[in-house]
Parts: C-alpha cells; structure tokens; sequence
C-alpha cells in the first residue's frame, strides 16, 4: 500500500518519505472551501494555494498585484476544507523580496491566521535570507525555482527557463542553496526535463514539477487549466482532465431554458 493511503494528515516528513520510497507527490491548487474539500477527499497529496488566484479568480494579467490579506482571505477558506492534504500558501510579490525580516512577519502572518502548514517562496540565490529566517522561526518553506511568474517583467516571457548553460547551473546551485537553507521540498516550473531530472537526483528533499517532465519526485497543475475552466491556456505540459468550460455553459443555458419556458420551478419543486 503507498505511504499517501496509509496516512491520516500528509506532513513535510511524509513528503521526503515518499520520495525516499519512489512514491510520486501529487499537488493541485485550490483556492476556496468547496474545491479544497473536494481535492482533499479524492486523495490529493498536498493543497497550493497559489498566487495564481490573482490570475484564476480576480482575472488579472499577471500574479503581482495579488495581496498578502487577499492570499489570506483564500488561505483560511481552503483550510476550512482540508483534513488530510498539506496545504501550502504562496507568500505573494513584494512581501519577501529583499527584505528577510518583512519576509517573516508576511509568513507569520499566514501561518497564523490562516492555520495553513507551510509557505512557499520563488527564486534562489536572492531570497536566501528570507528562507533561513522563516525556517528558523519554525515554518517550513517550499522552494520555487525555474519560471518564476512573479519576476516575469525581468524574464519579459512565459517560454521555457534555464535552456542555456549559464542560467542552468545556476539553477542547480539555487536548488542546492534552498536545501542547505532548508526548504523541505522546491518546485520546478517549465524548465528542460533532462534539467529537472538531474535536479531532482541531486538533492535529498522532494521536487514537484510543472512543466519539467517526469522525473520530479510530484506534479502540480493550476486547477482550472487541469479541469478545463480555463479555456484560454494550453500549454504542451497540461493535460486537462474534464472541460468543465464546457459543460457549466451547457448546464447554464439548461437553466436559462428551463426558467424562460416557466419548467423550473415544476410541482415537485415549490412548497
């Protein structure tokens, strides 16, 4: 039996365990109690409350201007839904970039109001300070390396990251650098799969890929791109599960014509 069905709540330990094992870590995200709830009992292994909210449910071009209240408002309403994932929160654009004590307080914050059980930071090498700060403080952080949408001014593209040489070894020391400051487990996203393959045999703590092909120790997908919500983003490396798109427009103009045609309410249906 996999370790992810024996166990009642999925922690960071349980995560280097599966890796350890071989056993994959699956990871969508979720954003509210009805979605979470639902995730939480199909099995998935680990909730990311992602700042992709910004993009999925406030219909914004980019992650940035995503708030710390805003991801904590849909941290505490996944939380409500959860009892057995791992959930972690995404620590949003400019509450952790450059300064490590403001980084601590922002992860404090969402520990504590929302109960969530970890934080996740993007980049390497620059935050570095702000991982040690918060690991020491007693939160466990999740890495983020490879596309990171929160600097997507400075890449000024969504293709595929780290291809040259240069920009590929400094992933790998990156990735390094976050276990040594110790991250319990680093996303990969969008990056060569040989890349991520090398990554993921060279360090100890688990990584979840997107876009990185099938040598990650997991797999994270945004849920409305798995669950054909949206229709607008298909990238090569989603495969998309359900068109929900589809069918929620088919179920609307069911009602549409039930309620026109005075059929709904029938009967059965009133008091």
């Amino acid at each position: 039996m996999s370790i992810s069905k024996e166990i009642k709540r999925i922690t960071t330990n349980t995560l280097q365990k599966m890796k350890s094992q071989g056993e994959k870590i699956s990871m969508l995200t979720a954003y509210d109690f009805s979605f979470a709830k639902t995730f939480d009992g199909a099995g998935i292994d680990v909730i990311l409350v992602g700042d992709s909210a910004s993009n999925v449910m406030a219909g914004h071009e980019t992650t940035l201007p995503i708030t710390l209240d805003q991801m904590i408002y849909h941290a505490s309403s996944v939380i409500r839904g959860v009892s057995r994932a791992l959930v972690v929160v995404d620590l949003p654009f400019g509450c952790y970039q450059g300064n490590s004590k403001e980084a601590l307080i922002s992860a404090v914050r969402i520990m504590k109001e929302t109960g969530a059980h970890a934080v996740k930071l993007e980049g390497g090498e620059e935050i570095l300070e702000s991982v040690k700060r918060i690991v020491a403080a007693g939160i466990p952080v999740m890495g983020h390396l490879g596309l990171t949408p929160q600097s997507i001014y400075k890449f000024g593209t969504y293709t595929v990251r780290a291809r040259e040489e240069a920009e590929a070894n400094k992933l790998r020391n990156d990735a390094k650098l976050l276990e040594q400051a110790g991250a319990f487990a680093a996303v990969l996203e969008k990056i060569p799969a040989q890349l991520a393959k090398e990554v993921s045999e060279s360090l100890i703590i688990p990584t979840i890929g997107i876009g990185a092909g099938k040598h990650c120790d997991g797999q994270v997908l945004v849920m409305h791109d798995m669950l054909g919500i949206n229709t607008e983003f298909k990238p090569r490396f989603l495969r998309q599960y359900l068109n929900l798109n589809e069918q929620i427009t088919g179920a609307v103009q069911h009602y549409i014509r039930d309620v026109k045609s005075n059929d709904f309410p029938n009967d059965q249906e009133q008091y």
